[in-house]
């Protein structure tokens, strides 16, 4: 699961994607994308993947998008690339999996993009996020004007929209986007290990959970709530909650079958 500008490799249920062009700060250009949402579409389908880990090769995680690239788009062109990025997204946010963003170094435009799109984010301490495309005439175009004010907050977001200033890891959590940060030489043996506390769990009602959480955001508390009654009560049925359960009064760890 191999491709020029992104790698993968499995190992131990955890697949960790990394983002490959270092020699530009992991720039996002078309063919970057594109092989960013293969290797998406590849291990959503993995059997032996149950989480997802994505980071980038060198000092970045994605400093933003390829500006190069980027400067003599007509209108149909950006609306493509804007497409693509969007697809990307789609793809880690309707995974049944859990994605983490492991963010080592600069998340900036479509890189911190990237990390939202993910299930939450782990930072190094050296990690920089944030959504300067003002600062070139444009804004966010993968989906940043709606997931950053739905992470922390809408004054928020206008701020860091509206000034395109850059923050460091330290407020990045302060303000929720990230979950925890860790020295940089950390970083990755600390996503694995909350990656192997979530595999103890029972991965098909953490899909689940997933569905509900992104699916309610768009609907009314009343619809939500409704939502949610009928996915715990259909949970039920599952293999998993018979595992689950009768471990529990048993006093046994759980071996769940993901079904």
């Amino acid at each position: 699961m191999t491709r020029e500008t992104v790698l993968s490799e499995v190992s131990d249920g955890i697949a960790t994607i990394t983002i490959n062009r270092p020699e530009v700060l992991n720039a996002l250009n078309m063919q970057l994308l594109g092989d960013l949402l293969g290797v998406i579409g590849e291990v959503s389908t993995d059997a032996d993947v149950k989480i997802v880990v994505i980071t980038g090769a060198g000092k970045a995680f994605v400093a933003g998008a390829d500006i190069a690239q980027m400067k003599e788009f007509t209108t149909r062109q950006a609306l493509a690339f804007g497409d693509f990025g969007h697809s990307v997204l789609l793809g880690l946010e309707t995974m049944d999996k859990p994605v983490i963003a492991a963010v080592n170094g600069y998340a900036l435009g479509g890189g911190t993009e990237i990390a939202l799109g993910c299930d939450f984010i782990y930072a190094s301490s050296k990690a920089k996020f944030g959504q300067p495309e003002v600062g070139l005439g444009i804004i966010p175009g993968f989906g940043g004007t709606q997931r950053l004010a739905r992470t922390v907050g809408m004054n928020k977001a206008r701020e860091l929209i509206y000034t395109g200033d850059i923050i460091d890891a330290a407020e990045a959590k302060r303000i929720g986007l990230v979950g925890d940060v860790f020295a940089p030489e950390e970083l990755m043996d600390k996503v694995r290990e909350k990656a192997q506390a979530i595999m103890t769990k029972g991965l098909f009602a953490i899909g689940t959970a997933k569905r509900l959480i992104n699916k309610g955001v768009d609907l009314s508390l009343d619809a939500a709530l409704e939502f949610e009654k009928q996915a715990f009560s259909a949970l039920f049925g599952s293999e998993d909650q018979k595992i689950g359960m009768t471990a529990f009064v048993e006093k046994k760890a759980p071996q769940f079958r993901n079904r």
